[in-house]
């Protein structure tokens, strides 16, 4: 079992370790799941500002600029308003159609291979310092597959959504090991992907979302800094955490039929009382893949560098 406080120590240690390249990646990550660009569009003031004012008359149609003394009139009795107002109307549409299925495919083709390598980096920032060439390892290694598997997924979590937004809920939690595990495994495909991140999370989503939930007040301290917080520390600070709760469900919890109940060992006293039953793994969890340093501890020393331990910070 895992908690919170684990996680998150585990995470802000990580984060000390590696600070300036985690805070770029981290921003990467924010830009690509619109936390960095998902606020209001740049433009001008909106038409019903105090500088605006709508004036309808019987045959027209009035926008007035009062702060500059403009008048923008459109006349509705004119035959050629109603044509002129359509190839506007469509205009807009196809601009508006063509932004979007950019940004579609940007993000089957882009985002999603460049999420899978942010979400390598985090993995292996909390063994190691990781480079930041990580975050092109979606579209160095088994790219066509990470595509489709990502591909999927957001395509499900939406299709499930449409159901009352909560199932949509509940399959992005399922589905939220996905990108870790293409991360890992080079060679995952998009059936056993969705198989294992399944079974990572049955019986987590619940945990998993108050893990989420205990990041609010950071949020909300964000929104106070102007995102400048975000940016800095909590960004990088929960992909730290996230990374962690991946790494202790899928290779810090053995599984139940690799635990079996040790011989009792024979009590010198007859009278003493009978040890407690002892439990013990038959085989140690597997040792992650993106755990293994990149240069041996030698070569760590001579740059001046301190090898961080595999299993975290030492007391």
């Amino acid at each position: 079992m895992w908690t919170r406080k684990e996680l998150k120590e585990k995470g802000k240690w990580a984060l000390k370790q590696n600070y300036w390249k985690a805070v770029l990646v981290g921003l990467l990550l924010m830009a690509i799941s619109g936390g960095l660009f998902g606020g209001p569009a740049p433009g001008g003031p909106p038409i019903d500002d105090d500088n605006y004012t709508i004036e309808t008359e019987a045959d027209s149609v009035s926008v007035v600029d009062t702060e500059n003394d403009l008048a923008y009139e459109i006349d509705t009795d004119s035959p050629m308003a109603g044509p002129e107002v359509a190839v506007l109307a469509a205009s807009f549409g196809l601009v508006l159609l063509l932004v979007f299925a950019v940004l579609l495919v940007m993000s089957f083709f882009i985002f999603n291979p460049l999420l899978v390598g942010v979400q390598r980096f985090f993995l292996r920032d909390l063994n190691q310092r990781a480079l930041v060439k990580e975050v092109t390892y979606g579209f160095d290694n088994n790219y066509r597959e990470n595509v489709k598997t990502m591909f999927f997924r957001d395509l499900f979590i939406f299709l499930w959504s449409l159901l009352l937004i909560i199932p949509g809920i509940v399959k992005s939690y399922e589905y939220r090991m996905i990108p870790y595990l293409l991360a890992d495994d080079p060679t995952m495909t998009k059936d056993v992907a969705f198989a294992e991140s399944k079974r990572m999370m049955t019986g987590q989503k619940w945990n998993a979302f108050v893990l989420d939930l205990s990041f609010i007040g950071w949020g909300i301290l964000s929104v106070f800094t102007l995102g400048i917080l975000s940016i800095f520390y909590v960004a990088p600070y929960r992909a730290h955490t996230n990374a962690a709760l991946y790494e202790k469900l899928r290779y810090g919890m053995p599984a139940p039929e690799s635990v079996a109940a040790a011989p009792q060992p024979a009590a010198a006293d007859p009278t003493a009382a009978a040890a407690a039953p002892v439990f013990v793994p038959a085989a140690q969890p597997p040792v992650p893949s993106f755990a293994a340093a990149d240069a041996p501890e030698a070569t760590q020393a001579e740059n001046g560098e301190s090898p961080v331990a595999p299993g975290g910070p030492q007391a």
